[in-house]
């Protein structure tokens, strides 16, 4: 009976997801001139195309598309690599406090960004960085090193210190252990941390519409509002179409990850 409860519940949440994909699947299939004003549970037409033509070219999402997946490969990965060398720093080399660095450095995930948007959009602002993709870059970048932090962190103590003092004693020096030693050994947590900062730095919204404003620096977030805005009279399909744009890296990301680490899993194995 446990297991049949169990069986039944896990179910029901697969059918409560899908129903969402189902419906922005089937109006976004929907025709513009035949969408009457309803969720349909049944598509009308088949004008996809048209409505993805329409959501990428004329409402501008194309172009914040690519501005976005620069934003989050080059922003996930500089966070990752940044937020390994200080996991590194804190659980592998003698400095003083460690408990103290990971504190202070993990406390970037515990304040809300509200918080700091203020401040930021002021010094952007005094910076001549507002509304520039650096400034983005930097924003992002340091907003998603805390989180990555504490994955590469938590996995990196379970390594056994014995690997770093044999490394040690054979004369290799910290950099060589890092980047020889630790960083192919963690390539799980690695993944696992650029996933999360990738899915996070795509579906930023309030970043994104703060400190910018320009069509061909913001990104993808920001444009579909303004698609929701500019386009909310000719209907929901050229919007749906646009989202359903927008949700395909995070699945292409996660579904190519999860492979390659289902892969290197195999490959240890045997």
């Amino acid at each position: 009976m446990g297991r049949t409860f169990r069986n039944l519940f896990v179910a029901g949440c697969v059918v409560l997801w899908l129903i969402p994909m189902y419906l922005l699947v089937v109006n976004a299939l929907t025709p513009v001139t035949e969408y009457a004003g309803q969720p349909d549970w049944a598509p009308r037409g088949f004008a996809l195309w048209d409505n993805l033509s329409t959501a990428w070219s004329q409402a501008g999402i194309g172009d914040s598309f690519l501005n976005s997946m620069a934003y989050a490969v080059v922003c996930g990965a500089a966070a990752v690599i940044v937020a390994a060398m200080a996991a590194f720093a804190v659980v592998v080399l003698p400095i003083p406090k460690p408990a103290f660095w990971f504190w202070l450095i993990y406390s970037g995930t515990l304040f809300p960004l509200q918080m700091f948007l203020a401040p930021l959009f002021g010094m952007y602002a005094d910076g001549n960085l507002y509304d520039t993709r650096l400034g983005l870059m930097l924003v992002y970048a340091a907003w998603a090193v805390p989180f990555a932090f504490f994955l590469i962190r938590n996995q990196m103590t379970t390594m056994p210190p014995e690997i770093t003092e044999a490394a040690m004693i054979d004369g290799a020096s910290f950099r060589r252990i890092f980047w020889r030693i630790h960083v192919p050994l963690m390539g799980s947590s690695l993944g696992a941390a650029f996933i999360f900062q990738f899915t996070a730095v795509w579906n930023d919204l309030l970043f994104g519409i703060t400190l910018s404003r320009s069509p061909d620096i913001q990104p993808v977030m920001a444009a579909l509002t303004s698609l929701n805005n500019a386009y909310a009279s000719s209907g929901p399909p050229v919007i749906l179409a646009g989202a359903l744009i927008v949700s395909l890296p995070t699945l292409v990301v996660f579904l190519t990850f999860r492979g390659l680490f289902l892969r290197g899993v195999t490959a240890s194995a045997r």
